[in-house]
Order: structure tokens, then sequence, then C-alpha cells
């Protein structure tokens, strides 16, 4: 079992930044890859970002590249979402999620936290 513990959420304005923070623990979750996921209002769920706990690969999805960054801290067990230049676009719940391996398929990923809401006023 892994529990994830997402934080760092709130409101900002256009062109700001936010960090989020997932604290993971559990029995097995440095085997398990980690990925960001978001869903905004009247859309589906989104694969934002993902990585691997053993490292060297990050997985970005297209429509946030350059402005939303994944890192981890292997120290701390803890998965983060660097937001930069925000956009309104941007807001949505924000969820922590792990996997069996690294994909930009959600569905891939089967514990997740419980969201923590951005939002990005204009």
């Amino acid at each position: 079992q892994v529990q994830l513990d997402e934080s760092g959420g709130g409101l900002v304005q256009a062109g700001g930044s936010l960090r989020l923070s997932c604290a993971a623990s559990g029995r097995t979750f440095s085997s398990y890859a980690m990925g960001w996921c978001r869903h905004a209002p009247g859309a589906g769920r989104e694969f934002v970002a993902g990585l691997r706990w053993s490292g060297g690969f990050t997985l970005t999805g297209d429509s946030v590249k350059g402005r939303l960054t994944i890192s981890r801290d292997n120290a701390k067990n803890t998965v983060y979402l660097q937001m930069i230049s925000l956009k309104p676009e941007d807001t949505a719940v924000y969820y922590c999620a792990a996997g069996p391996r690294l994909s930009g398929d959600e569905d891939v990923y089967h514990y997740w936290g419980q969201g923590t809401q951005v939002t990005v006023s204009s």
C-alpha cells in the first residue's frame, strides 16, 4: 500500500508560481513511478508530469512543457511539481499518483492522493 499526501495548492494570479508537494509513504513506494495529474472543471483527467523514484527519466505533458517541472527528494520521500508562468487554464485539482511504471496514461497509476486545488486568476 502506498499513501500520498499533497500540499501547496492555492490561489495565484496569472503569471505567478506555485510548488506542489507530495509526501509518499508505504512499504514499497520507492519501486513505483510517480505522477501528477489534474482535473479541471468540465474536463477529463489530464496527465501533467511523472518520474521514477530510481531517477534518470521524467515525462511531461505537452500542454505544460516548459512551465511545470517534476522533481523528487529521496531523503524526504517527496515529489514536487514546480509551476511557473501559470495560466487561468491551469486551474484544476492536482493529484499525486503512484503506479507500476512511468506513463502518460493516468490509468496506469493505482494510488492517488486526495488532491490539492490550484486556482489561477486572470
